[in-house]
């Protein structure tokens, strides 16, 4: 019986527009089981085409969860993702051997993996604090703040999240400590053994892919549907590339043409960040996505040594 045997998640890792969607689909039907997605943004309801969520044909092909979960205007963090993903591989576990783990935010599935760091409680009125700082004067000041506090986290963090610079801002502030002293600590033993592949591609066929999938997106309606999104446009589920550069046009900051270029650009960046972050674990095994027999081999070797 499943529930007899040693568990396995097997998580799919890698750049955006790399492929993990589909790749993640096929190795979850020869494995014959779910997919958890560890997505930060395809979480949220209306954001679609901008973070170019699986459409239907492809939620229908496997079971997926953690997709259209919460309302824009809904917080969620990687500790809570923690929490509720374990949960349900509680559950998914007694029906199968392995689960299938999708997406690119470094941070979910390193909740998810290894546990999330203990911090220490933050009054809520420095965050409010950060938050209006921010709202006042830009990320400038507060990524200036963060490299006299935290040389260490500021030369790691995505410096264009403020989430995450706050984030460690109001640890700073709150302990007179570096953030980062408060991390890399013991984290607690898994249910299950996690095997991982990372998806890549030679670096001008994956930007070659970004541009050709932000130019999908807008012949998708893009443009439409940040317009429904504007009102919510401050809220965290919408600082992400694909929106703020839309906005940016929206707002009259740029013209359309400069806002494709931005997209574009900046995906190409983002893509760049997560790569540096997933290859700095060395438990990642690398493939191209076409290698998907290649991958397969690899878990099935490893379930069969466990």
């Amino acid at each position: 019986m499943p529930d007899q045997q040693k568990k396995f998640l097997i998580v799919v890792g890698g750049p955006t527009a790399v492929g993990k969607t589909a790749f993640s689909i096929a190795l979850a039907q020869r494995l014959g089981t779910e997919i958890l997605s560890a997505d930060s943004r395809q979480l949220y309801q209306q954001l679609n085409i901008g973070t170019a969520k699986p459409d239907a044909a492809e939620l229908a092909a496997v079971p997926h969860h953690f997709i259209d979960l919460l309302e824009p205007d809904q917080e969620y963090s990687a500790g809570q993702f923690e929490r509720d993903a374990l949960q349900l591989l509680e559950k998914l576990f007694t029906r199968y051997q392995a689960v299938v783990v999708a997406g690119g935010s470094g941070l979910y599935v390193q909740a998810l993996c290894r546990g999330m760091d203990q911090m220490p409680q933050v009054p809520e009125n420095l965050r409010e604090q950060l938050n209006k700082e921010y709202a006042q004067h830009g990320l400038a000041p507060l990524l200036e703040e963060l490299q006299q506090r935290d040389p260490v986290y500021w030369q790691e963090v995505d410096r264009q999240n403020p989430s995450r610079i706050i984030r460690a801002l109001e640890v700073c502030r709150a302990t007179g400590q570096p953030y980062s002293g408060f991390r890399q600590q013991a984290y607690p033993e898994r249910p299950f053994q996690t095997i991982k592949i990372g998806l890549d591609r030679p670096r001008g066929e994956l930007y070659a892919r970004i541009d050709e999938r932000m130019d999908q997106m807008l012949a998708q309606g893009l443009l439409e549907e940040a317009k429904r999104l504007y009102p919510y446009r401050q809220l965290n589920a919408l600082q992400t590339v694909g929106y703020q550069e839309v906005f940016g046009y929206l707002e009259g900051q740029w013209p359309w043409e400069e806002a494709v270029r931005l997209l574009k650009r900046n995906s190409r960046r983002y893509a760049k960040r997560q790569l540096t972050w997933f290859k700095k674990d060395p438990d990642w095994h690398w493939f191209h996505p076409h290698q998907l027999e290649e991958a397969l081999g690899l878990i099935h070797a490893q379930m069969q040594s466990e």
